[in-house]
């Protein structure tokens, strides 16, 4: 049983650290890859409160507030690129982090921080703290998605200049995006701290940025339950099958690839049609 709590919790933080990205990417149409440093100072940042006696609950909120500050000004730097320019942009940030979290003692280098405290609350209490912060998060998101937010984050995301003719702030809802995403995202590093127990520099490489990018696309760029899906399915599937693990960055790579030719709209698109199949039947 302890083995099962430990999957689902490792499901859930996947599904909220790809639920954090499909806002930038498949609301606002950022596309990032770097996502991952955002994972990084989320769990590196609660891990360091922690050891120094923070109660661990309490420490989520500075998570995801350095998270976002940091996602805030990687924001502001990307205001002037669009397209394959912001995604460089973004990918530079990953190996920027782990640069400097390599040269860092104080952050443990090279060798990363062990003995991060273990939940009071046991693997159970971490499953359905888990839980609650993916709902939490997952609520928030839904509110967006169908708030005049909503509407901007569509419009910038089809067209920026279109957008701006119809009056809407751009750089005010990309800064946005880009803040709810990270935050999200640092609060998804919090928690997988805590679950793993031990961080170091390669827990939040560029391929968790693609590993997690995938699970965006495979479920539906912009698909809140499309991702969610995805997010559970792939962060699974290395559980069961030991090659997918060791292969990773090959494994994605060709599942980013099959998803945009073969299914452009991920899970999400390939669900309507059959309902759509079977509502004509």
């Amino acid at each position: 049983m302890a083995y099962e709590i430990v999957v689902l919790t490792n499901m859930a933080i996947a599904v909220l650290f790809a639920l954090s990205l499909n806002v930038i990417t498949g609301f606002c149409g950022q596309v990032s890859l770097g996502h991952a440093a955002f994972l990084g100072i989320g769990a590196y940042t609660s891990a360091m409160l922690s050891k120094s006696g923070v109660p661990i609950v309490i420490t989520f909120a500075p998570a995801m507030g350095m998270a976002a500050l940091i996602g805030l000004v990687v924001g502001v730097a990307s205001l002037r690129v669009r397209h394959d320019f912001l995604a460089i942009t973004t990918m530079g940030v990953v190996f920027l982090f782990t640069g400097i979290v390599r040269k860092q003692e104080i952050l443990g280098g090279e060798i990363g921080i062990s003995g991060i405290p273990a939940p009071d609350f046991g693997r159970v209490g971490l499953l359905a703290t888990s839980l609650l912060c993916v709902l939490a998060y997952l609520l928030f998101t839904i509110w967006v998605r169908r708030s005049w937010a909503g509407f901007a984050f569509d419009s910038i995301s089809e067209d920026e200049d279109t957008a701006r003719l119809l009056g809407i702030n751009v750089p005010k809802f990309k800064l946005f995006a880009f803040v709810v995403g990270t935050a999200g995202a640092g609060l998804a590093g919090a928690l997988y701290a805590h679950q793993v127990r031990f961080i170091g520099p390669d827990s939040f490489g560029f391929v968790e940025s693609i590993s997690v990018l995938a699970m965006v696309i495979v479920g539906g760029i912009g698909s809140i339950w499309g991702v969610i899906l995805a997010a559970a399915f792939l962060s699974a599937l290395p559980q069961f099958f030991q090659v997918i693990d060791d292969y990773k960055l090959l494994v994605y790579g060709l599942l980013l690839f099959g998803a945009m030719r073969f299914a452009p709209e991920g899970i999400d698109g390939l669900l309507k049609k059959i309902f759509r199949r079977r509502a004509v039947k």
